[in-house]
């Protein structure tokens, strides 16, 4: 079993290639991943470079850290709840009012079985939906869908609301990307602007011509960007490890 985040896993399976280990070889079965928002291309990628089943996890350091919910292999379609300790709602994230079954909202948390530095209706920022599907793994517990945006991390662009999720997913289908990019974003007078800078993988920088291929997955982005979440970026690709896993992905230096 694997448990890690997913950028790590990624950037564990691209380190054990570039030293020549079979990582299939390591006979893995199963991945845990959780701390940072994922996508399903994201959870393909992984699946196919360790060749597993790769689950979502999710939990808050402020409770007890990972474990608060989590997929099962049978149903892989939200993470189950357990509600054997914790109580879970969702309220809207500008009033606060509980809203019905079924509604995306920001997740709270009242914790039941805490003995130090118990939570009551705990607001975590995270925006999810929770499930009351039966899952075809038997459990009945409740469930969430996973977490792809956060009440916190919304960024105005121009009048426009982005978030970081609505980015990646956009990356995530144009081929010849690496899973690592970084937003910056400015003023340039009184207008916003974004800068996006996006990692390319080995093939596209050492094929021959790649000047014009990477001119196309340039404009590429840009247009998805404008069409997709109508804002305008100026895109720069980079070359594989120039951006550290460890670099923030989102600088907002209108808030410095």
């Amino acid at each position: 079993m694997l448990c890690a985040t997913p950028s790590y896993a990624l950037h564990l399976a691209e380190e054990g290639n570039a030293m020549g280990i079979d990582i299939k070889a390591l006979k893995l079965r199963v991945g845990i991943f959780g701390a940072e928002p994922w996508t399903d291309a994201i959870r393909d990628d992984i699946e196919k470079a360790f060749g597993i089943t790769a689950l979502d996890l999710f939990g808050l350091s402020e409770v007890i850290g990972p474990g608060m919910a989590m997929e099962c292999l049978e149903g892989r379609h939200g993470m189950h709840i357990f509600e054997d300790h914790f109580i879970v709602e969702t309220i809207d994230p500008q009033t606060g009012d509980v809203l019905p079954e079924g509604a995306e909202g920001e997740l709270v948390f009242t914790t039941l079985t805490k003995e130090a530095n118990p939570l009551v209706r705990y607001r975590t920022g995270d925006i999810s939906r929770l499930i009351t599907e039966p899952c075809r793994c038997g459990r009945t517990h409740i469930k969430m869908e996973r977490v792809l945006k956060r009440s916190d991390d919304m960024l105005i662009i121009r009048g426009v609301n982005v978030f970081p999720s609505q980015i990646e997913a956009i990356l995530v289908e144009i081929e010849g990307l690496e899973p690592n990019y970084q937003v910056i974003i400015d003023k340039a007078g009184a207008l916003d602007v974004l800068d996006l800078q996006v990692e390319v993988n080995d093939k596209i920088f050492s094929d021959s011509g790649s000047i014009k291929q990477l001119q196309k997955i340039e404009q590429r982005i840009v247009k998805d960007m404008r069409d997709y979440l109508g804002v305008s970026a100026r895109v720069k690709l980079v070359q594989p490890n120039t951006l550290k896993k460890t670099d923030a992905k989102i600088i907002d230096k209108r808030r410095i």
